[in-house]
């Protein structure tokens, strides 16, 4: 172990600082298993959250509903995401982070499984609210673990690479579906969503370590503590040690987010995430409806709207990269304001079908890339006794935004606006986000060091 991560007063006892160990020594075993494991639950996440959309014409083909009638159906999922974000994360920063994890797990899962079962829209939507609890739930304290474990120095380059799961499993979402769907019906993927964290969640109870950040701020045995950090690096000597990390305080974790100078940082990454999930739903959720609006057929519109995924993915990847590198404030305003640009770039662009897909992929790339960067940045923002409740929260808030984005879209097509337009008036809230980020990274390059 390097003499960095250590302090001492006297000879004995020695006072090791775990963020100092973790951030003097490379990435050991157990973290990469962590974030492969923390990626098959993004992957999960993403795929359960993504089916909905692609079930529902065969629900609704089965069941004779009218298209008004599955926009319920679609909102009870977001609305559980929310509420499942807000209600996990304080939970999270009281009985740990794992513990939350495993239990989202079981319950979206369950849920999902249920939901295969539905004899009706009325318990379809009663299911997929549960289902959206657990997903809810699940994300930030995947982003959480996450970034308690990782080296500074490489922390939003490796959440976000891990954060890469949440696109690809929306990916093979689609990809699945288009070849299940017609010999097997929509029932097979609930069933499938919901056999997937049920098998996983014992795997992570077996081989997740908790946070030691975690166990340090509850006091727990310094033996446990000193047991993690001894799979981060078996040739540290820690005899003896006393362990710690930030202090813990008494007042509640959600109250803490607006207090210690917190407050402006707070209401700015939550308009961030609101406007940036806004954006990245009624993208997801609209844009082949769009595009035929504009003209393309429907296999284009599959196939352009199909690039806003991959470039998610790809974009992720990059901002992660330059955060570490640059000051990761002027990054996400950088690239959410190119992403509003190239919104509407895409409304400019009905015609030209190569320069669209361009403009699709780059979208995708600079807003989901930068919201993906965004949870990095939440979670180094908070300190550990409410990092949960902080990256909880700022998803929560950001899910409503969701809901927002997935009804304005049909608000909007309903009043009959052109596509053009709609593109256009959607590059405002991924410039709202650029603004609130570039704002945070002023107020915090401004405090005293």
């Amino acid at each position: 172990m390097t003499m960095t991560a250590m302090a001492t007063t006297g000879v004995e006892p020695r006072v090791v600082d775990v963020q100092a160990f973790i951030d003097a020594e490379r990435v050991s075993p157990l973290q990469k298993r962590l974030l492969f494991l923390c990626f098959l639950v993004i992957a999960i996440d993403g795929f359960d959250t993504a089916v909905i959309g692609f079930i529902a014409p065969a629900v609704r083909a089965e069941w004779g509903l009218d298209v008004g009638q599955l926009g319920p159906l679609f909102a009870s999922g977001l609305f559980g995401l929310m509420l499942g974000a807000f209600a996990v994360g304080p939970l999270a920063d009281r009985y740990g982070r794992k513990t939350m994890l495993v239990v989202s797990m079981i319950l979206f899962g369950a849920a999902s499984l249920a939901s295969s079962l539905s004899a009706g829209l009325t318990a379809l939507i009663g299911l997929r609210f549960l289902t959206g609890l657990g997903l809810g739930g699940a994300m930030p304290m995947t982003i959480t673990l996450a970034s308690e474990f990782c080296p500074r120095a490489r922390r939003s380059s490796l959440v976000t690479l891990m954060f890469c799961g949440f696109t690809l499993g929306s990916a093979m979402a689609g990809l699945i579906a288009a070849r299940v769907l017609p010999q097997m019906g929509w029932r097979v993927l609930l069933v499938g969503g919901g056999l997937a964290p049920l098998a996983l969640a014992p795997v992570l109870g077996a081989l997740l370590p908790e946070s030691v950040r975690f166990l340090v701020m509850k006091g727990h045995a310094q033996g446990r503590v000193a047991d993690v950090l001894r799979r981060i690096s078996p040739a540290a000597d820690l005899r003896g040690a006393t362990f710690v990390d930030t202090a813990v305080s008494k007042a509640s974790p959600v109250v803490q987010l607006f207090g210690g100078g917190l407050l402006k940082g707070t209401l700015l990454l939550w308009l961030a995430f609101f406007m940036s999930l806004l954006v990245v739903y009624l993208m997801t959720n609209w844009m082949p409806t769009l595009l035929q609006a504009s003209g393309a057929s429907i296999a284009d519109a599959a196939s352009i709207g199909a690039m806003y995924q991959v470039g998610g993915t790809l974009g992720a990847i990059l901002v992660g990269r330059l955060m570490d590198r640059l000051e990761p404030h002027r990054v996400l305003f950088a690239t959410y304001l190119t992403g509003a640009a190239c919104i509407v770039l895409i409304s400019l662009s009905t015609h030209t079908r190569g320069l669209m897909t361009l403009a699709v992929f780059a979208a995708g790339a600079c807003i989901s890339g930068g919201q993906v960067g965004g949870n990095a940045l939440a979670a180094g923002f908070y300190p550990t006794p409410y990092r949960a409740t902080g990256v909880a929260w700022a998803n929560g808030i950001g899910r409503s935004g969701s809901i927002v984005g997935s009804l304005l879209g049909g608000i909007l097509l309903g009043f009959g606006w052109a596509a053009t337009t709609v593109y256009a008036l959607v590059a405002i809230p991924a410039a709202i986000s650029a603004l609130a980020l570039g704002t945070l990274g002023v107020l915090r390059r401004r405090e005293p060091t």
